[in-house]
């Protein structure tokens, strides 16, 4: 573990940030800068823009992200947010101070969760770090301010498979909720980075680990339109996994037409995967454990693991 006592105070102010911003401002954020970083590996070759901000304490999921959740969720727990999964309100309207520290405190926490992920044999290095740090984040928020348990009862008693359909109560996205809608946001989302994962890598092979995610940072930037109210779809777990997807498996099949398709079918299953996991522990919860991070985290594993098998 980094022994740089300057990257965790790096972190604290990425948490910091991440809750004065909201949870949701910050991650769009991370597709700025992202976006900005790209242009620069092309340009220049180097990747620190990437790694130290869109990636880094800056703006690193792990750390901004998950501050702002842990911060709302420390909010709502106080009565200060009408509810503790509102992850677009910028916290400091609340003009509580220590909600921000909190934030702070999580954004630390999101930087050692992470650390300590790669200490785990093969997992470590064959998963999404921000993705599984954000949901091992969300749901210790969850278990510390929380009241709702990891999952939550349905507020009209229903139980069995009826406790997880979504309700005018119970949802997370509604016009992308139905089983129909997640499939063809996810081959039409996953078509496009799939296809982009190819082409850019091929046209600027040196910087190849960075130009793929270009479909993430689009994603992830729209994401600023959502919190100010337009009806934008919740992506990033789609594109992210079908670049990963094509990306790799162009490797393995040397054929481009494969390596997208197999990106269409691996992001239109994390679209699938996101929309199940914000049904489990997301919709009756009264913090947030974020779907699409729930997705990205597994899907990055079963993809790089099949890819290794041949």
């Amino acid at each position: 573990m980094s022994s740089d006592f300057l990257l965790y105070v790096a972190a604290f102010g990425g948490g910091f940030l991440g809750a004065t911003f909201g949870a949701l401002f910050a991650f769009a954020f991370t597709g700025i800068v992202l976006l900005a970083g790209i242009v620069a590996v092309i340009a220049t070759g180097n990747a620190a823009f990437v790694t130290d901000v869109a990636f880094g304490p800056f703006f690193g999921p792990h750390i901004s992200f998950a501050g702002g959740v842990g911060a709302s969720a420390f909010a709502g727990s106080r009565g200060w947010l009408q509810n503790g999964r509102d992850i677009a309100t910028p916290l400091v309207s609340l003009a509580k101070p220590i909600v921000l520290v909190v934030g702070g405190l999580f954004g630390v926490a999101g930087l050692v969760i992470s650390q300590l992920v790669t200490l785990i044999p093969w997992l470590g290095a064959n998963t999404d770090l921000p993705g599984i740090t954000v949901v091992i984040s969300g749901v210790a928020a969850r278990l510390i301010f929380g009241k709702s348990g990891i999952i939550g009862k349905h507020s009209e008693g229903l139980t069995g498979v009826a406790r997880f359909r979504p309700t005018q109560e119970h949802n997370w996205v509604r016009y992308q909720e139905s089983w129909p809608n997640a499939a063809v946001l996810g081959v039409g989302c996953s078509a496009i980075s799939a296809w982009a994962a190819i082409a850019l890598s091929a046209a600027y092979p040196d910087a190849a680990s960075t130009v793929v995610l270009l479909g993430f940072a689009v994603s992830a930037t729209s994401l600023a339109f959502l919190t100010l109210g337009a009806a934008i779809p919740v992506t990033h777990h789609i594109t992210l996994i079908a670049a990963i997807a094509a990306f790799h498996f162009q490797a393995v099949t040397g054929n481009d037409v494969a390596a997208v398709l197999i990106g269409i079918g691996f992001g239109t299953l994390s679209a699938l995967v996101g929309e199940a996991f914000s049904r489990l522990w997301l919709i009756r919860g009264d913090t947030h454990i974020d779907p699409p991070a729930s997705a990205i985290w597994p899907m990055t594993t079963l993809v790089l693991g099949v890819a290794a098998l041949f």
